[in-house]
């Protein structure tokens, strides 16, 4: 699998650039669309986490359900490495478009199931478990779809183009997200708030079956690719594409870079740019779901055309530097293009943060991390309590030790600082208290009014107003956000492909995609919001993919070579 001699299959690569335009097109099409409506099926869950939260988390706190939705929407990242393995396998092993079949099949039932699954409140502990199987499912099954997808548009473009052809792959994660919003929102508008969050957000699931019956019909009309069919007719298929992908260091080494090169800071950046920035709209911001996703789509559709620009300028100038740059700009600018967000999205949030910060004052050694998903962890310590009320009311606050203020839940309080553990908005300190007192409810009673009172006097609000919302600017900076997602994903499948000779190709690229966007990418909401939570500044979850995505920059310069002149029909690994 080394060095630069052709094998036989340099008569497939022939075979494959004598296919007619149109030909072509038709597979672009049939691959494009089936995994939209598979990226379709498993985004409705993300789009849908709030609600879902509510519905089959119903037994913990919101703010516990809420991260334990997340997590829930995570599992399903957790298994697509697995599904990679064993659709990648079956994929080298049988074909590209039997393999593909299946993962959709398995995809879009799923996804029906969920639509009409009880609730919690229903058959009790029994609705998350099997909920969450679903996921399960559902990430095995697109572990298998997107690498033979890909997979199957390279190997029938033409050379010179597989960055132009392949880019259309790249906008089915996006138009998926974009077409779950846009039935999501079509829902609310026809039943409206109250009845979509009861029942109508079952809706979209159950529309999948639909979906799910155009996708099978077109993809049956496809034939295998013709790299593997001569592959086949040749001999030269691989017997054990696990082995020779995972156990050959030659293979396994270009297996790592592509996971640590390329893959994993790709992953942080698409999901910060068109998943984390949904959440960070609507629980942290506190602005209206309808509102948030109109926002997000807007910025979706004006910054899908670009997957397609700079797949096919990575024909011209090489996939490398569009990708590597795409990394370099997200992590220059992630915390000044939210903070700006903050303020055009809630400038009444904004602006109270500036006008009156809120600090935990406590001694830090009393103080617990705010992430309790399971609901099994009681927080009592005073430090505990003024941390809950806070996440509770999505304030953001910063964490000191003891600090001189004016105290609002003592009349008379003394003239050195307060040992005590408490909240201060502005120059108001607010006591807080032991939940274990014989007198914890009353105290808790003086300290919630208190507390509201300081946050209402001081201008925090309990939602963004939808009037003083800049749309046009905050769609701006989500399509910035965007644009640096088409940067590093519409050239990443033509390299990944180029990577990896045809015998395994499917099995050796699917792994580091999947564990790079199932894992680094997917756990990436959970991962943040458990940084907020603990540290209380609604800005520090961006730490997770701007570290990840140093690192992948700095492991791509080093190591990732180009390589948009790679004959695939060679039997060789990309240089």
């Amino acid at each position: 699998m080394t060095g630069t001699a052709a094998s036989p299959l340099a008569s497939s690569a022939r075979y494959d650039n004598a296919l007619s335009v149109a030909d072509v097109r038709r597979v672009i099409f049939a691959s494009s669309l089936g995994t939209v409506f598979e990226w379709y099926d498993f985004y409705l869950y993300g789009s849908l986490a709030a609600i879902i939260s509510k519905q089959f988390f119903s037994l913990v706190n919101p703010t516990a359900a809420f991260i334990f939705a997340l997590l829930a929407f995570a599992a399903g990242f957790a298994v697509r490495p697995f599904g990679a393995l064993v659709f990648g396998r079956l994929g080298d092993l049988v074909g590209r478009k039997y393999t593909f079949l299946v993962t959709i099949l398995i995809m879009g039932m799923s996804t029906f199931i969920v639509g009409v699954l009880p609730s919690y409140a229903r058959i009790g502990i029994a609705a998350p478990v099997i909920l969450i199987l679903l996921r399960l499912l559902q990430g095995l099954a697109l572990g298998g779809e997107y690498g033979g997808a890909a997979t199957y548009v390279a190997e029938h473009a033409p050379d010179g183009k597989r960055g132009a052809y392949t880019s259309w792959i790249q906008t089915t994660a996006t138009l998926g997200l974009f077409l779950s919003l846009l039935v999501i929102l079509g829902c609310r508008l026809w039943l409206g708030t109250e009845k979509f969050e009861a029942w109508g957000w079952r809706i979209p699931f159950l529309v999948s079956l639909v979906l799910l019956g155009v996708s099978v019909w077109i993809r049956l009309k496809l034939n295998e690719s013709p790299l593997f069919q001569a592959m086949k007719a040749e001999g030269k298929s691989s017997k054990a594409p696990l082995r020779e992908s995972f156990a050959h260091w030659p293979n396994a080494k270009y297996v790592l870079i592509a996971l640590f090169g390329l893959t994993a800071g790709q992953a942080v950046v698409w999901y910060t740019g068109q998943f984390y920035t949904l959440f960070f709209l609507t629980q942290t911001l506190k602005v209206d779901p309808q509102t948030a996703n109109l926002l997000i789509a807007a910025s979706l559709l004006l910054a899908t055309p670009f997957f397609l620009v700079f797949g096919a300028l990575s024909d011209r100038i090489g996939r490398k530097p569009i990708i590597m740059a795409g990394l370099l700009l997200a992590a220059v600018t992630y915390f000044p293009i939210f903070r700006a967000i903050t303020h055009y999205a809630n400038p009444a949030l904004a602006a109270a943060q500036e006008r009156a910060p809120v600090t935990v004052t406590a001694d830090k050694s009393t103080c617990s991390v705010q992430f309790n998903p399971v609901g099994t962890s009681k927080f009592t310590s005073p430090c505990d309590v003024a941390k809950a009320a806070l996440v509770k009311r999505g304030v953001p606050y910063s964490n000191s030790g003891f600090v001189n203020a004016v105290d609002a839940g003592n009349p008379n309080p003394a003239s050195g600082p307060t040992r005590e553990a408490g909240i201060t908005v502005g120059t108001t300190l607010i006591r807080s208290y032991d939940a274990t007192a014989p007198d914890a409810k009353k105290q808790g009673a003086a300290f919630d009014k208190s507390l509201d009172g300081a946050l209402k006097t001081a201008g925090y609000p309990a939602k963004a107003a939808p009037e003083q919302i800049n749309k046009p600017m905050v769609t701006l900076l989500l399509w910035i956000l965007v644009i640096y997602v088409t940067m590093v994903y519409g050239p990443i499948a033509a390299m990944l492909v180029e990577l990896f000779p045809t015998r395994i190709r499917y099995t050796s690229m699917s792994l580091p995609y999947h564990i790079g966007n199932g894992w680094f990418g997917g756990f990436l909401p959970p991962i943040a919001f458990a940084i907020v939570a603990a540290t209380g500044s609604i800005y520090s979850g961006l730490w997770y993919p701007i570290v990840v995505a140093v690192i992948t920059l700095v492991i791509g310069l080093l190591f990732v070579h180009e390589t948009k002149d790679v004959d695939i029909g060679h039997e060789t690994l990309g240089r």
